[in-house]
């Protein structure tokens, strides 16, 4: 715990301080930065500094030029559009917001009156102060090197998957000619990084939630891979980009209505989320494989989850909803948007309505029924494609 300031010599010492780890700062830190723009990327950041107080309108111009350049376009695409400071602000604030809402109104509940003013906008902001603030424990015997490296593993699968999604032919980060072989090599890791999280917390309750995680997304994510096996054989492509290309006719959602309904509750499965939260049912587990974690260690987990509830639903956009395809009205990346935040609402849904099940009903679920509609997709995609009805091959 911080020692508490009580006498002006103990604010004189803690003043010093700061100024000690600032004066040690500089040299390691602002310094290397300000060489590394200066050498690499060509731009003195002091010039920039000026240029923005003194002439916002060049500054504005300046901006625009260098984000077109390599490689300060890619750490843009990384970093902000429509890499990981959009996704994170779109899922874990706007749509936190959208979902709290919406939860709300259906079950008829009033909701924050306090710390969320103007419709309880400012709960989110709340929660994401308390979290940062908040001490983080960690288990006396806990191994703490897993423990820690958990949740940004979790975090790193996320950036990930953004990395894949394309949000129009032109905006993407990267765009592989497998990308959706990517996407489920990705996806691969989560049961890994979930049963990690539970045993290194070498506690009963994560340990179990670990073990119901495993079993759940392993038994949901083979469902998955093969609801989009249809979609593959349709198109004749595993890339991204050309997958939405061959929807220039008609929807996959038309043609592909069981693989839609079966990657649906598949990823609501992946994302632990209602009906399928059976690894965190407080209830039963606490918090499941994160009842160890606190502060910013759990809300990195928060997170991460949301990042994959807009990653995932953006992928279910790109199979079946068309992705970008839309009337001109708007641009490409706002179709993709509004399409993936009617998915994302959809998705909230049974949170509001549904209970959650049981383990032998969902294992069961996965295994049997999910495995039969999948093949029954596959085969109806075979038909169409033999039949002439459907002409695979998007490029």
């Amino acid at each position: 715990m911080p020692k508490e300031i009580t006498t002006f010599e103990d604010f004189i010492k803690h003043v010093i301080k700061l100024v000690f780890w600032v004066l040690l700062l500089i040299p390691f830190i602002v310094l290397p930065i300000y060489y590394f723009a200066y050498t690499v990327l060509g731009v003195n950041l002091l010039d920039i500094f000026a240029l923005a107080t003194t002439k916002p309108e060049e500054f504005i111009k300046f901006q625009l030029q260098l984000i077109s350049t390599e490689p300060t376009r890619s750490l843009f695409l990384w970093t902000t559009f429509p890499g990981f400071t959009f996704a994170a602000v779109f899922s874990a604030i706007l749509m936190a917001y959208v979902e709290r809402k919406f939860v709300a109104k259906i079950q008829l509940r009033v909701g924050p009156q306090y710390a969320g003013r103007f419709e309880g906008v400012l709960q989110n902001f709340a929660d994401l102060f308390k979290l940062l603030f908040k001490e983080i424990t960690v288990p006396h015997s806990a191994d703490k090197l897993i423990f820690w490296a958990v949740p940004f593993a979790l975090m790193a699968v996320a950036g990930a998957l953004l990395g894949l999604i394309p949000l129009s032919p032109s905006t993407y980060i990267a765009n592989p000619s497998v990308g959706a072989i990517f996407v489920f090599a990705i996806l691969g890791f989560s049961p890994i990084i979930v049963l990690l999280a539970g045993w290194a917390s070498n506690s009963k309750y994560p340990l179990l939630g670990g073990l119901r995680a495993l079993h759940q997304l392993v038994s949901y994510e083979i469902p998955m891979i093969l609801s989009i096996l249809g979609v593959v054989v349709l198109s004749g492509t595993l890339n991204l980009i050309g997958i939405v290309n061959a929807q220039g006719g008609v929807w996959y959602i038309i043609l592909q209505p069981i693989g839609a309904a079966v990657f649906f509750i598949a990823a609501l499965a992946e994302l632990e989320r209602i009906p399928f939260d059976l690894p965190e049912a407080d209830s039963e587990l606490v918090a499941g494989w994160q009842t160890e974690y606190s502060g910013m260690l759990f809300g990195t987990f928060i997170l991460a989850n949301y990042i994959r509830f807009y990653a995932l639903s953006a992928l279910f956009t790109i199979f079946f909803l068309g992705g970008w395809l839309g009337p001109p009205v708007i641009p490409p990346e706002a179709w993709f948007i509004l399409k993936t935040v009617v998915v994302m609402i959809v998705g909230m849904l049974p949170r509001a309505i549904m209970g959650r099940i049981r383990i032998d009903v969902l294992l069961r679920t996965g295994w049997v029924k999910l495995m039969f509609l999948t093949f029954l997709n596959i085969f109806i995609a075979m038909v169409l494609v033999s039949l002439g009805l459907v002409h695979g091959g998007a490029g």
